[in-house]
């Protein structure tokens, strides 16, 4: 069966969030020291800094990035981050068993990531801390000056404050995993007189409250109301993370990882309404503080033993290499979560660089990206204005996880007179024919007759490899191309979509030459 995708501009669901495309830097592994920050590179500028890295990250197109943890920040002392570096102590870091040096704190980090051209998205400590602590590091951080934290951090070198607008409550605090670990009750309380506190300090700060771990702990849902109702009127945002991973040989369920975050983001969303009429309170923005494509089963039953049964050392943590069914799952998710673009408000692909990162670099060696890295690049590059719905008729498969599912999948986005298609084909070996037609209203020519192919790219398996091709140092061969035999009779744009692939079709209206691309 031919896929038949039917967009109307006009039929937009609201505007592309900014913030949609964050990533996440945490305290762990090869993340920070012997990643973003490796003195011994060759790359490495005056501070230490990689340029390498930081030119990926820019060509990554990451708008915010949230630090510093994660499950590091619940044993975190902001403090011991601030002044000057050789000063700072060195301490034992209990949430990955690490030593922490912190030679990178709040300056170095957050000026790293405006020059890579990052919102700075923050996280406080509520695990072993509470409410004055995290008063006192938005008060260092934000207020100009005039006050001993405020004046500290300008003989620290920082005269302007950090403007810092968004805070995280917390991080998973309904894990029995994480250091000050609490009940919903116990963390909403302490949640809403820490935004309470913030708030009399700043009032423009914009607050995430912690959501549940996964859509599979069991208190999901009574988590997310209690906690709702505790800090009604006083946070912005809840969190949900969302990892996925392929078990067994079952790629079906894998590639409709969308199918379930779909589904996770429904249910969160519907809590949110539930809360806010109950308190008659705005509802709230639903942040996808940490997703990504992560083998939890090799942590749990490998690396973990390994890493938290060990002795207190600074080695590499969940370093996966990405393959194509990885990029591809990745680009799916990437489509739940512009379709929902109406209630989440904000997403951080966790995380950056090395750990279960789309970068990924060597102690001293070269960088390179990942798999992932495309379409999370293509996204955050062409995703502007607002998102569109299309209909989608296409054939389903039955998966053992999520049930029949639709083998293509798409979203698009509209800005003026430029629109772009994110489509991916679910389908381990069947090549589908693509039909698109644009209905537009605005011209007189009706469907399509205003829209012309721009460009028109894929990421699929490489020739003479298979599903499993990850990218290494000087071998990033699974990257996208152009899309063969796109073609356009003036109704109808049609090409065919590679089995196992992520698409994106760039249109223009009016264009004054369309792309055609014959087939090899």
């Amino acid at each position: 069966m031919t896929a038949r995708i039917r967009l109307d501009p006009a039929a937009a669901i609201g505007a592309v969030p900014r913030r949609l495309f964050g990533t996440f830097v945490e305290h762990m592994g090869r993340s920070v020291h012997g990643g973003i920050h490796d003195p011994a590179s060759a790359s490495a500028d005056h501070r230490g800094f990689r340029s390498d890295v930081a030119d990926l990250v820019r060509e990554l197109g990451a708008t915010a990035v949230r630090y510093p943890g994660g499950n590091f920040v619940s044993g975190y002392r902001w403090e011991d981050g601030v002044g000057p570096v050789d000063e700072r102590p060195v301490r034992l870091e209990p949430a990955w068993r690490g030593i922490e040096p912190n030679t990178v704190g709040l300056h170095e980090f957050a000026e790293w990531a405006a020059e890579a051209g990052m919102e700075l998205v923050e996280a406080v400590n509520l695990g072993t801390r509470g409410p004055a602590e995290a008063a006192d590091l938005l008060e260092y951080a934000n207020h100009p000056a005039g006050t001993t934290l405020s004046d500290r951090r300008r003989a620290n070198g920082r005269d302007e404050p950090f403007d810092i607008r968004v805070w995280c409550l917390g991080n998973e605090m309904d894990g029995p995993w994480q250091i000050g670990h609490k009940t919903a009750h116990e963390y909403g309380r302490i949640a809403a007189e820490t935004a309470r506190l913030m708030r009399f300090i700043d009032h423009r700060v914009e607050l995430v409250v912690a959501g549940s771990s996964n859509f599979e702990m069991p208190t999901f849902g009574d988590w997310e109301r209690t906690v709702l109702q505790l800090t009604a009127g006083l946070v912005d945002h809840i969190s949900v993370h969302a990892y996925y991973e392929e078990q067994g040989d079952d790629a079906a369920s894998f590639l409709a990882s969308g199918a379930h975050l779909d589904r996770y983001l429904d249910a969160v969303a519907a809590i949110i309404d539930e809360v806010a009429a109950d308190t008659a309170t705005e509802p709230v923005g639903i942040s996808v503080d940490e997703w990504n494509v992560w083998n939890q089963t090799r942590w749990n039953e490998v690396d973990k033993p390994r890493v938290l049964g060990g002795e207190f050392r600074n080695q590499p943590v969940i370093e996966d290499d990405y393959t194509v069914t990885d990029a591809v799952v990745v680009g799916g998710l990437l489509i739940a979560l512009l379709r929902h673009a109406d209630r989440v408000s904000m997403a951080n692909l966790a995380q950056l660089v090395n750990v279960i990162a789309p970068i990924r670099c060597e102690t001293g060696g070269p960088a390179w990206r990942q798999t992932t890295f495309f379409p999370f690049r293509d996204a955050a590059r062409h995703a502007r204005g607002v998102v569109v719905r299309p209909e989608v008729d296409v054939d389903t498969h039955r998966t053992d996880r999520h049930g029949d599912v639709a083998i293509v999948d798409a979203v698009a986005t509209v800005d003026a007179d430029e629109a772009s298609v994110f489509i991916v084909n679910r389908s381990l070996d069947r090549r589908m024919p693509l039909h698109l037609a644009v209905v537009d209203e605005t011209v007189d020519r009706g469907v399509s007759g205003g829209w012309r192919v721009a460009e028109a790219t894929t990421l699929t398996v490489p020739e003479g490899a298979d599903r499993h091709r990850t990218n290494g140092p000087g071998d990033e061969a699974v990257r996208p191309a152009p899309l063969a035999g796109v073609r356009s009779d003036g109704e109808v744009i049609a090409a065919e979509l590679p089995a196992l692939s992520w698409t994106v079709i760039r249109l223009a209206r009016d264009a004054q030459e369309s792309y055609e691309e014959e087939t090899p």
